[in-house]
């Protein structure tokens, strides 16, 4: 049984639960705490970072324990968990309750890492970075998605999304209990060791395979890089354009779009133009031209229209995470694609737990000089960032090219 349209719906489902209550979780912090806009949005970045930590310590323990016992038990678990905590967040009473709910959410976020690890045993080396960007696609189209109809929902006040979000993840776990089937075969099975249950252990194994700790450090230093876009675009619009929450949107909503169809079909053609290698530095550099040029825009009314018409140009290149996700893969033995997609996961994270601090006091910095011209400072250091990366994928070893698909 082909396992692909499984997990398109689970991703695709899996991201609109997170984006439903992305709009209702100032006003349920509110509720729930007491507290001003400003005191609301310091205990989302809590929730945000407590998410982020429990992920990067978990997803590498989770995917080993999927080479081991399977990727189907792992998945419906993750599944069944994600929507009894969204059941207990509708009815939490307390932020610490909430807190705690987000803890229990980052140990148990195996859908994403556990579906590309059910990719990787599917699809042959060779497709499966396109495959990687089908999820990719999917998971973007879910998360854009999700805010629209949280918003929606909000309407009947800030507890309704929790519901709604909860219904998508038990019918995805009903989707799962029938349609998915076991990938890892029983002479595939992986013994547990005490290393491959530490997430330490499992980022010093998956990184010691021949280029692959080059490769995480360059998902590090993207998602960190992408982070400036994620924690300061709707800011940096609304000081240097005075951007409406509209405009945002519509920036924002330009730029996912075009990005879903970039990862759908654009990865097969840029590994047909340039090979793996020259996908990866065309991307990349490409990406950090954007950044540059979104960081020198003027601080007037036609500059921010400007940002808004090139936020979908900007997204053509991006190809480099479902390209970087298919090295590792390819890298890894096939006994160990839960751990090492599981540890690719764990950098990501690693980033998403610094990176929002980091990028939002680029921005306070550079807001506080006189005259806008460094409102978009954290995209001079997303373009530095991006640079690194270029830098590490240029030096490294080119490998053998992907044949055309």
């Amino acid at each position: 049984m082909n396992p692909l349209p499984f997990l398109l719906a689970t991703l695709f489902l899996d991201a609109m639960g997170i984006g439903i209550v992305y709009p209702v979780m100032p006003d349920l912090i509110a509720e729930l705490r007491g507290v001003d806009i400003g005191g609301a949005a310091i205990w989302g970045g809590v929730l945000a970072t407590a998410y982020a930590a429990m992920q990067f310590l978990c997803a590498p323990v989770l995917g080993a324990l999927s080479d081991r016992f399977g990727r189907r038990p792992v998945l419906l678990l993750s599944l069944a968990v994600m929507a009894a905590d969204y059941v207990a967040a509708a009815l939490a009473t307390s932020i610490w309750v909430l807190l705690a709910l987000r803890l229990l959410a980052g140990i148990t976020a195996a859908t994403h890492a556990t579906c590309n690890a059910v990719a990787a045993d599917w699809a042959p080396p060779e497709r499966r970075a396109q495959t990687f960007g089908y999820l990719g696609a999917a998971f973007m189209g879910g998360f854009i998605l999700g805010p629209v109809i949280g918003g929606l929902l909000g309407e009947w006040g800030p507890r309704a999304p929790f519901w709604a979000a909860a219904a998508l993840a038990a019918a995805n776990f009903a989707f799962g209990w029938w349609a998915l089937p076991e990938t890892v075969t029983p002479e595939r099975r992986r013994r547990l060791t005490a290393d491959r249950v530490n997430p330490f252990g499992a980022m010093r194994a998956v990184g010691r395979l021949r280029g692959v700790g080059m490769l995480l450090l360059v998902l590090f230093l993207v998602e960190l890089a992408f982070l400036s876009y994620v924690v300061v675009w709707p800011y940096w619009g609304k000081a240097a354009f005075g951007w409406t929450p509209l405009q945002t949107g519509i920036s924002l909503a330009a730029f996912g779009v075009a990005a879903i169809g970039v990862q759908a079909y654009g990865v097969r053609l840029y590994l047909r133009l340039f090979g793996e290698r020259g996908a990866l530095l065309v991307s990349l550099a490409y990406t950090a031209a954007f950044f540059v040029v979104f960081a020198v825009l003027p601080p007037t009314p036609w500059g921010g229209w400007l940002a808004i018409l090139l936020c979908p140009v900007s997204a053509l290149g991006e190809v480099m995470l479902p390209i970087l996700q298919g090295r590792v893969s390819r890298l890894a033995p096939e006994d160990a694609q839960g751990e090492a997609l599981g540890v690719v996961a764990s950098a990501r994270s690693a980033a998403q737990m610094i990176g929002p601090l980091v990028m939002a006091g680029v921005f306070a910095w550079g807001a506080a000089i006189p005259g806008g011209r460094l409102l978009g400072a954290p995209f001079l250091l997303g373009a530095v960032l991006m640079g690194a990366s270029l830098w590490l994928v240029w030096r490294s070893t080119a490998p053998r090219p992907l044949p055309a698909t």
